[in-house]
């Protein structure tokens, strides 16, 4: 695998701000052309240092109102290949983890409500085999929000 530079490190800060800036803004406060902004992040995306793209939309526009990290308990950790595709046909779970402690697995998802939610819990997730417990931790608030940091230093 190739390994990234200084400048690819300033590209990936620089994009990673606002992924809509145009490559000549970046190409001019990089001090290289655009054309070697675009060679860059088109070999960085192939190279699987940038994974995905896109805008990001505010669930409580939509009216998804509560924010809600699920510990899942499985009756066996290898239960986890059959349980995701489960949980993955639940389109208000936007991510789930196979975890180390005391779930097997953790969940976020957006609920429009506590009554949505308990529907979730009770009729979705609790009703997938192997499943025996889950905990709802409801976010009231989030902190932070950031994308990991880069490094400028090799």
């Amino acid at each position: 695998m190739q390994k990234i530079d200084k400048l690819d490190k300033k590209i990936l800060e620089i994009i990673s701000q606002n992924a809509r800036i145009p490559f000549k803004d970046v190409a001019l406060e990089c001090g290289v052309s655009r054309a070697a902004i675009h060679q860059r992040v088109q070999r960085m995306i192939e190279m699987d240092v940038i994974v995905g793209s896109g805008y990001f939309v505010n669930p409580k526009v939509l009216g998804y109102n509560t924010c809600t990290y699920i510990g899942v308990k499985l009756e066996r950790g290898s239960m986890y290949k059959t349980v995701i595709p489960e949980l993955d046909k639940i389109p208000e779970i936007v991510e789930s983890h196979f975890t180390t402690g005391p779930y097997t697995i953790l969940i976020k998802l957006y609920a429009k409500d506590n009554e949505h939610l308990m529907d979730l819990l009770n009729n979705k997730i609790q009703d997938i085999p192997g499943v025996v417990a889950t905990e709802t931790m409801i976010s009231l608030s989030q902190g932070v929000k950031r994308q990991i940091p880069i490094s400028k230093s090799e």
